[in-house]
């Protein structure tokens, strides 16, 4: 599970294997590698997690010459100065990292679960998820669809893009009869269409009730995205956001949904500042993973659980790993993921491995 590489006091190294390869922009991954951050602040030792994703966020190496810098320089219990080393648009997963440690170990002296560290308003028990059917042909697809909403999945999600636009409808057409207009069907296409593709895609996807889809243009192309919107399915913007800032985004009236990584924006805190934004523009916030182990998964529940009546969100990716670094505190149940009570994160750092 962990490496031999040498690291610096306070960060250990881990290497996790996937259930089955991930296809993704950067190529197939077979493994999440990455680092446990641990930071002592207020009288708490805190965990994170740093674990970078190829073509989302900075390397490996990047990510732990980072870790270093930040370390260093929040010896003493400068964590602010920590926090400074690491600039969230160059080195998001160390930031990650060092700012969920430091988050943990706020709340944890506060006595507040994460969420209500960042919102102390509500009690929240539990946030809906969705559940990923992926890329596949109609029958599987259809097979998996029906074997999530079974499970009690009323929101999934399926990739599209590899095919022709008119084998991909038909799949959703499958699905959509196959689990009745009662589940909310989401569509990824991961930045495939051409402008003329995702317009004949929209059109004919309409009438099929779809919720949004995801990335229907490649990353920089925000003014396409700005026109695909009003066609009666909803633009999210996904990649786009390692092209653009936020506010580029805002300007450009080139989303209906947000889908935000925690690990590729720079931290928990920083996820839920933009999802408030976007949600005062109304634009509605989707937290999700990359696939992450369970240190950073558990903070992204928190982040999501932090957000009024936020719509389904891509949590429900445990399954996705083969091995994890502690017990899951956050389960998932009839469509649902349970949100830790407990101080900080919720996680176990003692249990932590490595």
């Amino acid at each position: 599970m962990s490496g031999d590489r040498s690291t610096p006091d306070g960060v250990t190294p881990f290497s996790l294997p996937l259930a089955s390869p991930l296809a993704t922009a950067a190529g197939e991954i077979t493994e999440r590698s990455g680092f446990v951050v641990r930071y002592d602040h207020r009288g708490e030792t805190g965990v994170g997690e740093a674990t970078p994703l190829p073509g989302w966020t900075e390397s490996l190496d990047a990510c732990e010459a980072g870790l270093e810098r930040a370390l260093d320089a929040g010896a003493g219990g400068e964590h602010s100065t920590g926090l400074l080393e690491l600039d969230a648009d160059e080195a998001p997963a160390a930031r990650h990292g060092f700012a969920t440690a430091l988050l943990d170990a706020d709340a944890r002296a506060d006595g507040l679960p994460l969420y209500r560290w960042f919102d102390d308003s509500r009690t929240v028990e539990s946030v809906p998820v969705n559940a990923t059917v992926g890329d596949a042909d109609r029958e599987t697809t259809v097979g998996r669809a029906e074997a999530a909403a079974d499970r009690g999945f009323d929101c999934l999600k399926l990739k599209v893009g590899a095919r022709s636009v008119e084998e991909d409808v038909e799949r959703v057409r499958a699905v959509r009869e196959a689990v009745g207009d009662g589940v909310t069907l989401r569509l990824d296409a991961n930045g495939a269409w051409s402008r003329d593709a995702a317009e004949r895609a929209i059109q004919r996807l309409e009438p099929l009730g779809v919720a949004y889809v995801e990335q229907p243009l490649p990353a920089e192309d925000l003014a396409g995205l700005a026109d695909l919107r009003g066609a009666g399915v909803a633009v999210a913007i996904d990649e786009g956001l390692t092209e653009h800032s936020m506010a580029e985004v805002f300007e450009a009236d080139a989303a209906d949904v947000v889908i935000l990584k925690p690990m590729v924006l720079g931290g928990p805190g920083n996820a839920h500042t933009l999802a408030m934004r976007a949600r005062y523009r109304g634009i509605e916030p989707v937290v999700t993973t990359t696939v992450d182990a369970v240190v950073a998964r558990t903070a992204a529940v928190h982040v999501a659980a932090a957000i009024p009546d936020v719509a389904p969100c891509g949590l429900a990716t445990a399954d996705m790993l083969a091995e994890d670094l502690a017990a899951d505190p956050a389960p998932v149940s009839d469509g649902s993921i349970a949100v830790p009570q407990d101080p900080g994160i919720g996680v176990d750092r003692d249990e932590v491995r490595p």
